[in-house]
């Protein structure tokens, strides 16, 4: 049976659920010829990354009296801050299960909103199952990190704002001498596939002419590989600098959304993301790995920007390892 996919009606609903907590970010005009390019600077987010909107929507969507016991998630790292953020919002505990590879600058922040933290493995399976354990034995509600409707429907409010915001700004140059056309590219990174399978799910019903396209590291190409196989596949090891990238697996859910709504997904190798992110912060963006890997796509041709029409590219996260940029700092760009 296939599954049903996310709708308008429900990411309308999300976005008045999260009206006043999650930031509408900012679409900046960062041209790159041909034609114009919009970054959508979700590494401008509460919490440093879009994923404030997917967990704060899924606390917001659940009856209060089933959040009494608290709340349990997995994840690498930007959903970890998201739900530990969200939680202390609701006024209840939190506890995410992180990697032991988890950016410091990640980790901490999750503890200093509040979670209590524990870290096991490298990979998605082992932080899920003990992330299962600890519902079993304590209870509370499980956050899944992106395939169930109200993450996606949270996540896809992104996909609205680039909408709304294009519109305004076609409207606020229509006398000028660059006037802004139609949204003919977009592009997403790729995690575990939330965040495209909701801005999928918007752009596809507002913007149907739009191009979207779907970008993974080359080191983690779980959802490429899905849709070459048909299926959802598990990856034997991923290897790659954007750790926010890094599930082994997409979701059942979020492959439905990809299969249906995405034109393509591209791959990206780990020194186009490196330039990805040194390019950004030559114009005063801190981007990290993974959300600079649609910018990749773009410096490193996997992707030609439309010469007609408008380009989006969504930075999905900011919370860059101050060592790792100083360490990039040093090399030759």
């Amino acid at each position: 049976m296939r599954p049903s996919l996310v709708g308008l009606d429900e990411i309308r609903a999300a976005a008045v659920r999260i009206r006043g907590v999650a930031r509408r970010t900012p679409l900046l005009d960062a041209s790159l010829a041909p034609g114009r390019l919009w970054l959508k600077a979700e590494s401008l987010q509460q919490v440093g990354a879009f994923k404030l909107r997917g967990a704060y929507n899924f606390l917001a969507s659940c009856e209060p009296p089933a959040l009494r016991g608290g709340v349990v998630t997995y994840s690498s790292g930007n959903h970890a801050q998201a739900v530990a953020w969200s939680a202390r919002a609701f006024g209840v505990p939190a506890t995410v299960v992180m990697p032991t590879d988890a950016p410091s600058v990640k980790r901490d922040a999750t503890i200093a909103y509040g979670a209590r933290v524990e870290e096991i493995g490298t990979t998605t399976v082992e932080r899920r199952a003990r992330a299962e354990e600890l519902l079993a034995e304590r209870g509370g509600v499980m956050v899944p990190p992106f395939d169930h409707p109200a993450i996606i429907a949270g996540q896809g409010t992104t996909g609205l704002e680039i909408h709304e915001q294009l519109g305004e700004e076609r409207i606020r140059r229509a006398a000028s001498a660059s006037p802004v056309g139609s949204l003919s590219l977009l592009l997403v990174p790729i995690g575990g596939g939330g965040l495209i399978a909701g801005i999928g799910a918007a752009i596809r019903a507002l913007s149907p002419e739009t191009r979207i396209v779907g970008v993974e590291p080359e080191g983690a190409p779980k959802m490429r590989k899905s849709l070459e196989a048909g299926a959802p596949i598990t990856l034997d090891r991923v290897d790659t600098i954007a750790d926010g990238l890094k599930p082994v697996r997409p979701g059942d859910l979020t492959f439905a959304h990809v299969r249906q709504l995405v034109d393509d997904v591209v791959l990206v190798d780990d020194e186009s993301i490196r330039r990805a992110v040194l390019w950004c912060y030559d114009r005063r963006l801190v981007v990290e790995p993974s959300g600079a890997a649609t910018v990749a796509a773009l410096l490193s041709e996997r992707v030609v920007p439309a010469s007609a029409g408008e380009t989006c590219a969504v930075l999905s996260g900011g919370n860059l390892d101050p060592g790792l940029m100083a360490t990039w700092m040093g090399r030759v760009s």
